[in-house]
Parts: structure tokens; C-alpha cells; sequence
């Protein structure tokens, strides 16, 4: 529970409202409560905040007036984020080393550290201070990780890969599995190339469920400062991601792809192997590239091209059998008017 002005204090945010309203918790538009704090950050929700029954809405500054108390400042999404946080209280994981985890001799284990059941912890491994492992989760040998890593249970990490501080696994995710890599042999048979380069990941990174990022034929397979990758994402073996980059649910990075930084990939988007996004370009939902996109280009469809242009090209697609229609119809009276036209020579033929 929270006076309503010391939660627009916390958050930096101008009240205009009771600042001694009771504030116990976070809701959306529709469900929330005099209690409740909401936000707006679409305007096709401002409907909804005339209406509300929350105490309080995080809005931008020039939002118009509602009943409603509002907390105005200048992102209101990131805003509702840090209220949440304030209000949320996650499970706490006391340091300490459960009696099933097996732990190697020869790694290093940060100050502060809690290692849940079942972890397995391999040779030469090195965890930063305050890591947090849970159940389940297994290290290989000369694993590093920065301070405060966090891996949910069942999250792998396979050897000699490379993780900053700050970086957070969510269940089942492998990093550092065998890209997929195969020859031929002579007689014709796939043998497998061995993967040898590991998965390097920079600071603050979060990867999300049951996403997985292979590690390299040779080399290193690369994730920059800041980078979010959703579930069930694949990030192919070789491949490069800058900093800052959004990866959404189920898209996958063939081999050796390089995506820039602030990129932002949606959900079920596919690109093809060796190629280049450029920096701050956008792929639409389902896109597929299998071609260089250049920086800030925002991209549809597949094959991917133009979003402006596929938006015209989607558009004219509905109305592809009405377009038909007239053509067949266009192309029977030309028909028609050509053989009168015939007739009418011949006639004078005569």
C-alpha cells in the first residue's frame, strides 16, 4: 500500500489528484478498481480512462483531463513497468548451496550466490557475485557468467560459453548447442561438422523460454548489451546481434546471419543464412528476408520487400476476385466488340 503522491514522487511523475489516496496494487483499464493504479499509452484506450474505474491513470503530460486522478510524465509504459516493480514482490532466493546440487571442485562460485536442487555445475566453471541458479539448471565445463546471472530451472549452458552481468535465462533455454551443421562425405553420407565456437553474450540480456542460440562451427556465436529474445526463438550457429535488438516469439536466424542493433524482429520472422539487417530496422510479423536489409528500413511479407508497398500489395490482394471478375469481363466484350467489328469488314467485303 502506497500514498498516491509518494508512488508520482517514486516515479517522477506530476499528480494532479489526491496525493493522500491509498494506492494497493496495478490493474489494467477495464478491471481496476479506487485502489488501482492504471496507464494509457495507446490513444485508442482514452475511451477507456474517461471511464475507468481505477484511482489513478499514468498518462503523457498533455493527456486530457479525466476523472480520475493522473500521473503524467513523459512514458507512460515504462512508468506502469516500475510501478509494477513496486508493487510486485518476485520470490526471493536466499544465498546458500542445496544438499543435491553437484558442484565441480574446480569451479568458482561468486559471493552471494544461491544454487538450486539438482544444479549441476561443471569443471572450471566461474560464477560472478549474487548468481542465482535454480533447479535443474546445468553448467558445462568453463562456463563464465557476470554478476547477478539468473537461470530459471532446466536452463543449459554448454561449454566455454561467455555470459556478462545481469543476464537472465528463463526455462529450457540452451545456450550454446551444436549449430546445425552437416557434409557430405564421399560416400554421400551427412557427417557432422564440430561446432568448436562458443556463444558469447554481453550485459543485461534476457532470453526468454525455451529459445535457443547455437554455438559456432568456428568463431563464436555473438549477443550484444541490452538484447531481449522472446520463446522459441532459434539463433543460428555463426550468428551476430547487436545491442539493443528485440527478437520475438518463434522467429529464426539461419547460420551466420548479422542483425544490427535496435532492431526489431516479430514473431515468426525468418532470415535466411549470411544475411545483413542494418541498424533500427523493423520485420514485420511472418516476414522473410532472404536478401541484405538496410539500417531503419522497415519490412513485410515474404519474400520481404517495403512494408509501404506490401501494405498497397495486401490491399489489392482482397480484391484480387472482384479484379477478375472484370477483367473476364473486360476481355468478353473486346471478344465480342472484335468479332462484330469482323463481321462488319466482311459485309463490306461483299
Amino acid at each position: 500500500m502506497m500514498k498516491l503522491g509518494e508512488l508520482a514522487s517514486r516515479l517522477g511523475a506530476e499528480l494532479r489528484g489526491d496525493a493522500g489516496l491509498e494506492i494497493t496494487g496495478v490493474k489494467g483499464l477495464e478491471d481496476a478498481g479506487p485502489g488501482d493504479v492504471t496507464f494509457v499509452a495507446n490513444p485508442k484506450y482514452t475511451a477507456l480512462a474517461r471511464t475507468t474505474g481505477a484511482g489513478a491513470v499514468i498518462v503523457e503530460p498533455g493527456f486530457q483531463e479525466i476523472a480520475a486522478a493522473t500521473l503524467r510524465i513523459a512514458n507512460p509504459y515504462f512508468a506502469f513497468s516500475r510501478t509494477l516493480g513496486i508493487f510486485y514482490t518476485p520470490p526471493i532466493y536466499p544465498p546458500g548451496i542445496h544438499v543435491t546440487a553437484v558442484i565441480h571442485p574446480t569451479a568458482e562460485i561468486g559471493e552471494h550466490a544461491h544454487i538450486g536442487a539438482y544444479a549441476v555445475i561443471g569443471p572450471r566453471v566461474k560464477l560472478g557475485p549474487h548468481a542465482t541458479i535454480l533447479p535443474h539448471v546445468v553448467l558445462y565445463p568453463e562456463v563464465e557468467a557476470g554478476s547477478h546471472f539468473f537461470a530459471h530451472a532446466h536452463a543449459v549452458v554448454r561449454e566455454n560459453c561467455v555470459l556478462g552481468d545481469h543476464v537472465t535465462l528463463e526455462n529450457g533455454v540452451i545456450v550454446g548447442g551444436d549449430g546445425f551443421g552437416f557434409a557430405k562425405n564421399n560416400e554421400g553420407h551427412w557427417e557432422k561438422i564440430p561446432q568448436s565456437g562458443p556463444v558469447r553474450i554481453g550485459n543485461r540480456v534476457d532470453i526468454q523460454a525455451n529459445a535457443t542460440v547455437d554455438r559456432a562451427t568456428i568463431g563464436g556465436t555473438e549477443i550484444g548489451d541490452g538484447t531481449k529474445i522472446d520463446n522459441l526463438v532459434q539463433v543460428g550457429h555463426g550468428s551476430r546481434i547487436g545491442n539493443d535488438t528485440l527478437i520475438c516469439a518463434q522467429t529464426g536466424l539461419a547460420g551466420s546471419s548479422v542483425i544490427g542493433s535496435n532492431v526489431i524482429l516479430a514473431g515468426q520472422v525468418g532470415i535466411a543464412g549470411h544475411c545483413k539487417v542494418g541498424d533500427g530496422a523493423v520485420l514485420t510479423a511472418q516476414s522473410a528476408v532472404s536478401h541484405d536489409v538496410p539500417p531503419g528500413k522497415m519490412i513485410s511479407g515474404s519474400p520481404g520487400f517495403e512494408n509501404r508497398t506490401w501494405l498497397r500489395a495486401v490491399t489489392l490482394f482482397e480484391r484480387l476476385p472482384e479484379l477478375f471478375k472484370r477483367l473476364q469481363r473486360v476481355e468478353a466484350q473486346l471478344k465480342a466488340d472484335k468479332a462484330e467489328d469482323g463481321a462488319e469488314s466482311g459485309g463490306r467485303n461483299d
